[in-house]
């Protein structure tokens, strides 16, 4: 059975206008649209598929102004939510979708922005290489500045340990932000990467990883005690007293 890989990007209360929530979209989906082709063409989600394909929009600043404008994509006064979705069909074989809440300065829940992968079929094979996710997690953390993101599987999530809200743990790619501290040596084949001046990308290894491996599951339980014990891993938002 395949593993359900999603990349998600997280960052706390931040409150921001429709304006500079559409910037960063813009940047956003500009840079993933180079990392492969099966991004370069963008739908509003909708509840079928055939209404979503009537449904196309060119990722630029004015399209998200208008978007952030419509009420259905506003979350009253904690910000903003959209998604959009690649095309693919059949959906869970081909293509992506991406969600997004931005701009919210809401305490109890993060910003976010996933990027969901085909669950199975030769669009899964395209795009779970590492050049595309190290673009991806690049991408996001150029645009949108998140605290923590991850590409991962749903399993090798699971086996392991969840650190408060919305995560935070170790995936096959882990970022961090500048602010969460500095990221320590790892042992091989860990490689760590910076991300111009915003933080440092932590990958793992070359291949996914899969529970199916003990030795993916060790690394992964290795790393993640490591970057505990410095700090790294703290809660996006904390818990309140």
């Amino acid at each position: 059975m395949s593993e359900s890989y999603y990349v998600g990007a997280y960052w706390a209360c931040r409150p921001e206008s429709a304006q500079q929530c559409a910037r960063r979209a813009e940047t956003f989906f500009r840079l993933l649209s180079a990392c492969h082709p099966d991004y370069a063409h963008w739908y509003e989600k909708s509840n079928s598929v055939k209404h979503a394909l009537q449904l196309p929009f060119e990722p630029t600043f004015d399209t998200f102004v208008r978007f952030f404008g419509r009420k259905k994509y506003q979350l009253d006064e904690d910000g903003f939510i959209f998604g959009a979705w690649t095309g693919h069909v059949p959906v869970n074989q081909e293509g992506g979708m991406v969600t997004l809440v931005c701009g919210s300065p809401a305490e109890v829940a993060p910003n976010n922005v996933l990027l969901y992968f085909p669950m199975e079929g030769t669009g899964l094979e395209r795009l779970l290489t590492l050049p595309v996710l190290t673009g991806v997690l690049r991408a996001m953390a150029l645009a949108w500045e998140p605290d923590w993101a991850v590409a991962v599987s749903d399993d090798f999530r699971d086996r392991l340990p969840l650190q408060g809200n919305t995560g935070t743990f170790v995936g096959w790619l882990t970022y961090f932000s500048r602010q969460r501290g500095e990221v320590p040596a790892l042992p091989e084949p860990v490689r760590i990467e910076p991300v111009e001046d915003k933080g440092t990308l932590v990958i793992l290894g070359p291949e996914p990883l899969s529970t199916a491996n003990p030795e993916h599951v060790a690394l992964g339980l290795h790393v993640q005690q490591a970057l505990q014990e410095r700090g790294l891993l703290r809660r996006i938002i904390e818990r309140r007293t």
